[in-house]
């Protein structure tokens, strides 16, 4: 069988062909395609020597197909539908049908503040779209972007890799937790002191225990019990319900909490920085629709987090 050269062939050709086979006319399948009758002609031209046939032949007032045309037809149609198909597919993203899975890298907090929000987004505006949060390192966050894996990460990302774009959420900041009643906070606040002297409840991911909190007690000469240490962030509200420990933790999961778990809610009587909470997502996918309307979302409804 005689090898065709793909990469000799211009796309153009097929689409001259679909356009006569159609209109059965130089003139008219010209217009079709907004092309002049010499170009169309010299399509023909060109078609005939590819396929070695006349392919259309003049029949009274029609070009009608040959044999040869009429068996090459269906496979460059349906080849031609494909191409327009994965072509517009891959332009156009309608939330309100798509029932796209999302894949989100993101912690237990991340999770806790942005998901409840973004499925109530979803819910009105892209109703059977479905989510996956998904844990992740954060040394192998680019390669999971890049690979697909996930859509998007959420977190706290100071060197982002080279292959992701970024983008602010919202800001940030410690606030502390004791149960109510604890007889340390006096109006919402726990002298230096005293905070130092009491044990503390860590949530860490880095299985040590060494927090914020440490190195800024660390410059005022102190330093603190850590009497529970965990990687699970959503434990420490009820932790500190149920003892005299205190925490400080975020302060949306001190709010999000205090009612169901009755706790105090104090500022810290020591100096934190904010933080910013983003997201990364890869390059690859920075101009993916879809990819483009979760981002949308995100920073949507990032805007009423930022005032909580």
């Amino acid at each position: 069988m005689k090898s065709i050269n793909l990469s000799a062939i211009d796309l153009n050709l097929l689409v001259a062909f679909e356009a006569l086979l159609e209109q059965r006319s130089v003139t008219k399948a010209a217009e079709q395609i907004h092309i002049g009758q010499p170009a169309m002609s010299a399509s023909l031209n060109r078609l005939r020597i590819l396929f070695e046939d006349e392919l259309f032949v003049r029949l009274g007032r029609q070009m009608q197909p040959t044999l040869k045309a009429q068996t090459i037809a269906p496979g460059i149609l349906a080849g031609l539908q494909q191409i327009r198909q994965t072509v517009t597919s891959s332009q156009a993203f309608e939330p309100i049908s798509s029932d796209r899975t999302f894949a989100l890298g993101s912690s237990d907090y991340t999770s806790l503040v942005l998901v409840p929000p973004l499925l109530q987004f979803s819910c009105q505006t892209a109703p059977s779209l479905n989510f996956r949060m998904i844990g992740f390192e954060k040394d192998s966050v680019g390669d999971l972007l890049e690979q697909g894996a996930i859509d998007v990460a959420l977190g706290v990302f100071p060197n982002p890799p080279r292959q992701t774009k970024w983008a602010p959420i919202f800001e940030e900041r410690f606030v502390g937790i004791a149960r109510q009643g604890h007889p340390a906070v006096k109006h919402g606040t726990m002298s230096l002191e005293t905070f130092a002297d009491l044990s503390h409840a860590l949530g860490t991911l880095r299985r040590d225990t060494t927090g914020a909190i440490d190195k800024a007690l660390d410059e005022q000469n102190l330093e603190r019990r850590i009497a529970l240490t965990t990687p699970h962030m959503m434990i420490l509200p009820f932790a500190i319900a149920s003892s005299d420990l205190v925490a400080a933790v975020p302060r949306r999961i001190a709010l999000r909490f205090a009612t169901v778990c009755n706790l105090t809610i104090f500022e810290l009587p020591v100096k934190t920085k904010p933080w910013m909470v983003s997201m990364l997502w890869s390059a690859l996918s920075d101009r993916d629709a879809a990819n483009y309307w979760l981002r949308n979302a995100i920073e949507t409804i990032s805007q009423n987090i930022e005032r909580i």
